[in-house]
């Protein structure tokens, strides 16, 4: 009976331990699939890592090259923006120069207006005096018929240039 008994539980012993090496090798085996699974995951993550990294250095090289475009641009543009600020100046500097010449020449203008008005209103002024005397002359000379067919003298005004001390 111990026998049996020792037999019956021996099998049971074997029966248990088989089993139990049964379930441990089938845990192995779902952990080594696992393994293999973080592995495979792992690799990818590591290329997915690197190909982030290359990507990042491509950007990073991108960035920097855009930015040196920009700064040369803001420097082209600060040039340029300087140029058409010193043409401003010189054209502001031009516009003042004219308007000063123009008013200078407006009061040479009008300083030479001035003096034809006043020879005009001398020559009107001449001019009836000269009639006043040919009047006399005409009235005082009738026995002289030749001297009457004279023609009437015609004045003409020469004009002179002045230069302006303004």
């Amino acid at each position: 009976q111990y026998e049996a008994l020792a037999a019956r539980n021996l099998q049971a012993a074997e029966d248990w331990y088989r089993a139990r090496c049964a379930r441990l090798h089938e845990r192995a085996a779902r952990s080594q699939e696992a393994v293999r699974a973080s592995r495979r995951e792992a690799g990818e993550c590591r290329r997915q890592l690197q190909a982030r990294l290359v990507e990042m250095e491509s950007l990073r090289g991108a960035h920097q090259s855009l930015e040196r475009q920009l700064q040369e641009l803001e420097e082209r543009h600060n040039a340029e923006a300087a140029g058409l600020q010193d043409t401003i100046g010189q054209l502001e500097d031009d516009l003042r120069n004219t308007k000063n010449e123009m008013a200078r020449h407006l009061r040479e203008y009008q300083d030479l207006l001035n003096v034809k008005m006043a020879l005009d209103i001398e020559i009107a002024a001449y001019r009836k005096l000269l009639e006043g005397e040919e009047n006399l002359f005409n009235v005082g000379s009738v026995g002289l018929p030749s001297l009457n067919s004279l023609p009437s003298p015609t004045y003409s005004f020469q004009p002179r240039s002045f230069s302006s001390s303004t």
